[in-house]
């Protein structure tokens, strides 16, 4: 399960998506659950556009009191039944979240090890998920994003992470060919066959030097500035 990842710059998101990032809110340089994030869905004419969302389908704000809900992941195969995402999927609210690598936990040295995966050649990468937006009292709505997963118990590059008793799971990295096609989805139906495994050829994973405690604690640091 990813619950870390490097989001694109703005820049990066227009280079990527086209979506115009102009007096957008700044987000950090590293996105943990309840962090904001870069995540372009269709508007009105089906372009692409920028909102900046929360990562986690349900923010903790929203959270009933003492309910805890890991809602950064949802799994493909039951996202039609989830609470947490059933609405949104039936209502295709697809989104591209723009990243340069995401993060799992990999075991071969024994212990766990933060490790990174990316595209093979560097570039930036949208991996697919769902959006939703929540009236805040004040006025006005706020937005919170998850990103869909799928199984890769097969795969040469995503079955290296995770517990080795656990299942293997990766996220739907998008080919950038159909990014006008998953923004438009249109429904549930239409988005489903395009949750696949990306051609593991073209990928790549290597360790980091931080942990992920250490790296959290010092991204919240700078994210104070």
């Amino acid at each position: 399960m990813c619950v870390n990842y490097k989001p694109a710059s703005k820049q990066t998101v227009t280079e990527l998506t086209g979506a115009d990032t102009s007096g957008t809110p700044d987000w950090p340089d590293e996105t943990w659950q309840d962090y904001a994030a870069p995540v372009v869905r269709a508007d009105e004419r089906g372009e692409p556009e920028l909102i900046v969302g929360t990562y986690g389908m349900i923010p903790k704000r929203k959270m009933e009191p003492g309910v805890r809900l890991t809602t950064m992941n949802a799994r493909a195969e039951s996202i039609a039944e989830r609470r947490s995402y059933a609405l949104p999927w039936r209502r295709a609210q697809t989104c591209l979240l723009p990243l340069h690598w995401f993060c799992e936990p990999g075991y071969e040295s024994g212990r766990a090890q933060r490790w990174a995966i990316g595209m093979a050649d560097d570039a930036p990468f949208c991996v697919a998920g769902l959006w939703r937006a929540w009236e805040e009292p004040e006025g006005g709505y706020s937005f919170s994003f998850t990103q869909i997963t799928i199984n890769a118990d097969h795969h040469p590059v995503m079955n290296r992470f995770q517990k080795p008793e656990d299942e293997k799971r990766s996220l739907v990295i998008v080919p950038r060919a159909q990014y006008g096609d998953w923004l438009n989805a249109g429904s549930a139906e239409n988005a489903w066959p395009m949750l696949r495994l990306y051609p593991p050829h073209e990928m790549k994973a290597w360790g980091l030097e931080q942990g992920y405690g250490n790296a959290r604690r010092d991204t919240a640091q700078a994210s104070l500035f």
